[in-house]
C-alpha cells in the first residue's frame, strides 16, 4: 500500500449547513457533485461531507457517538500569523474555539477549534513539517 490518505469524509448531521460553513465560511473549492454528497479539492487530496447516518449505513456502524472521536485534523500553514487568520475565519463562520492558538512543546504554533458537527481541527504552523504551495507534490 502507499502511504497517502485520497480523501477524508465527515459524516454530518446538517449537510446544507455544513456545506455553508466549509465552502462559503473556510473558502474551500466545491467540486460538482450529487446533491446527497458534497466534494472539496485540497491540496493532494480531497474532503467529503456525507450525512451522517448514510455514512455509517455505507461503513455498517451504528451512527451513535459524540465528544471525542478519537482523532483530529490539522492544517498547516505557513505562519503563526496565519494560525491566528484562519483561527479567526473558521469561528466567524461558526466553528467553536477549543484551543485558543500558541507556541507548543513540539516548537511550533497552534490551536484548535470544533467545525459545526463537531469535529476537531488544529490549524497549526510547524517550522520543522511546513509543506506549501510549491511542494505539493511531496
Amino acid at each position: 500500500m502507499k502511504p497517502r490518505i485520497s480523501m477524508i469524509t465527515l459524516g454530518v448531521r446538517d449537510l446544507a449547513a455544513a456545506i455553508d460553513f466549509y465552502e462559503n465560511g473556510l473558502g474551500l473549492p466545491r467540486m460538482d457533485s450529487p446533491p446527497e454528497v458534497a466534494f472539496f479539492t485540497l491540496s493532494g487530496t480531497w474532503l467529503g461531507l456525507y450525512s451522517r447516518e448514510a455514512l455509517a449505513e455505507d461503513a455498517q456502524v451504528a451512527t451513535e457517538g459524540y465528544g471525542f472521536e478519537g482523532f483530529s485534523l490539522a492544517h498547516n500553514v505557513s505562519s503563526e500569523k496565519e494560525v491566528d487568520e484562519v483561527m479567526e475565519q473558521a469561528v466567524a463562520a461558526g466553528a467553536a474555539l477549543v484551543k485558543k492558538p500558541r507556541k507548543v512543546f513540539w516548537g511550533g504554533y497552534s490551536g484548535y477549534f470544533k467545525d459545526p458537527d463537531g469535529h476537531l481541527w488544529e490549524i497549526a504552523h510547524n517550522p520543522l513539517f511546513w509543506v506549501g504551495p510549491s511542494d505539493e507534490s511531496a
